[in-house]
């Protein structure tokens, strides 16, 4: 299992990391990333098209006409000062980001070191290399998502997709991490897609704790989670299973904090111990 929580330094290969590279998360995007052009239709971004303030899935990459699927969780989002943050897909990074007209520039910036799986390290280095320096910027409506397209000077592209945040209730929560202190570890080998609770707008919980089904009680006050006794089937669980029932089952009792970023939940207990969960993609 590995460290996920780690001290951010100074980007060495990412020196001129692009600030689309990423998702970044920000406030209200008052007209950084908007220009006066009309309004035709054309996609490129215009007043009431902002590029800031709006969290940026980033979808996929293209370099040199080889598309990329981006690994779950890239995202980018630039706040209109000039500061754009997010996750390459495994490490977090902060960088230096500023937007006029339809052209957006990214400078240096910070980025996480924790190690990840090697596919997803080659997305991230090919995304450092591909975003750099100025990039052109076009936004389009589709529905009620909008669409943005980096292009940079040698014709590559990040393709990335607004997204809603994820609220607390009627939420299917992925379990994804375990939580002790200020180190978020991977699940036990083998239970990675088993473990999900949801919340009800009833005051309810239910889900499966990596082998047995439960429901209970989960009262909300503020950033606060109350939950009462869990009741849950009895089958008996493999060993890596049963790990991860009991680190469950310490968090989920009691009294626990809780905070939702976009569309990632954490919890923790008052012991330190907790979880850390995703949202589906919306839509999806």
């Amino acid at each position: 299992m590995r460290t996920q929580r780690m001290a951010v330094s100074v980007l060495a290969a990412l020196t001129t990391l692009t600030l689309a590279a990423c998702g970044t998360e920000s406030g209200s995007g008052a007209g950084s990333g908007d220009s006066g052009g009309s309004g035709d239709g054309s996609g490129t971004v215009r007043a009431g098209q902002p590029v800031t303030g709006v969290h940026w899935t980033v979808s996929s990459l293209t370099v040199g006409g080889r598309k990329t699927t981006a690994p779950a969780g890239a995202h980018v989002e630039i706040d209109p000062e000039g500061k754009a943050t997010g996750s390459l897909g495994c490490n977090r990074f902060t960088a230096e980001a500023a937007v006029e007209g339809d052209k957006v520039t990214v400078g240096p910036g910070t980025t996480t070191e924790m190690g990840c799986e090697k596919e997803v390290q080659e997305f991230e280095k090919a995304l450092g290399r591909a975003f750099s320096g100025e990039l052109e910027a076009d936004v389009t409506d589709r529905d009620d998502r909008k669409t943005l397209t980096l292009t940079t000077a040698q014709g590559d592209t990040i393709a990335l997709t607004s997204e809603p945040p994820a609220p607390l209730a009627g939420t299917a929560w992925k379990i994804t991490g375990l939580v002790s202190g200020s180190a978020v570890t991977s699940l036990p080998a083998g239970t990675e897609d088993k473990a999900h609770l949801t919340f009800g707008k009833d005051g309810s919980v239910e889900g499966n704790l990596g082998c047995n089904s439960f429901h209970g009680k989960a009262t909300v006050s503020g950033s606060t989670l109350t939950f009462g006794p869990l009741t849950s089937t009895r089958k008996m669980c493999p060993g890596p299973e049963a790990d991860l029932e009991r680190a469950l089952n310490g968090v989920l009792e009691g009294t626990a904090t809780y905070e939702i970023d976009h569309r990632s939940l954490s919890i923790e207990a008052k012991s330190g111990k907790g979880l850390e969960a995703s949202a589906p993609a919306a839509g999806g």
